[in-house]
């Protein structure tokens, strides 16, 4: 009587639970976020009754000046979660999904009341507070909104995508050089940074 003899599969992951699309994806959104920060957020017309052309053009990092700094914590966490374990992962995933409530919220704010939050930079322009001026929002607080509503699906994600991601271990890092397993980009850059060549 002969025995099949049945050599080990591993099952690749789903696309959206690969580390490197979801990594990626986060790191992205987290950029996109940052970007809109640098762009107008505000569009300020001083003098509400037209007669002179005195614009003011409020960035998102003066209209909202948190999200510049929830936006850098996202990006950090993303690429934080590549190398943590799954009790860190999870404890990541808490602060990229606290981070995005943040810019959603904040973002919203600005939308919902765009004179209040260009107050600041009307009053650094014209020395006066509490001044009333023609304002209306662009498009980036509503991208702003969006980047971060995917940011907090990346983060609900996040751990149950980490259940498919190999452990790094020296053990791990044998079977890959021998040619056992195959290599991702994280594995390339893993091996990098170890002063290995993974070609």
């Amino acid at each position: 009587m002969s025995t099949a003899s049945s050599a080990p599969t591993s099952t690749k992951p789903p696309r959206w639970a690969r580390k490197s699309t979801l990594i990626l994806a986060t790191a992205v959104l987290a950029l996109v976020v940052f970007g809109t920060t640098t762009q107008t957020w505000i569009e300020v017309q001083l003098d509400p009754t037209g007669a002179s052309n005195s614009n003011l053009h409020v960035q998102g990092s003066k209209a909202a000046t948190a999200v510049t700094a929830l936006a850098l914590v996202a990006l950090a966490g993303g690429l934080a979660a590549s190398i943590a374990g799954k009790i860190a992962r999870w404890i990541i995933a808490a602060i990229i999904a606290l981070t995005a409530v943040g810019i959603i919220l904040a973002a919203i704010t600005v939308l919902g009341d765009p004179l209040g939050a260009a107050q600041g930079s009307i009053a650094a322009a014209t020395g006066i507070s509490g001044g009333q001026a023609n304002v209306a929002a662009t498009a980036f607080p509503i991208i702003a909104v969006c980047a971060g509503v995917l940011l907090a699906v990346c983060a609900v994600l996040l751990p149950f995508a980490g259940r498919h991601w190999k452990s790094r271990t020296k053990y791990d890092a044998a079977a890959r050089k021998q040619g056992n397993e195959p290599v991702d980009e994280i594995d390339s850059w893993d091996r990098l940074s170890r002063g290995e060549d993974p070609t």
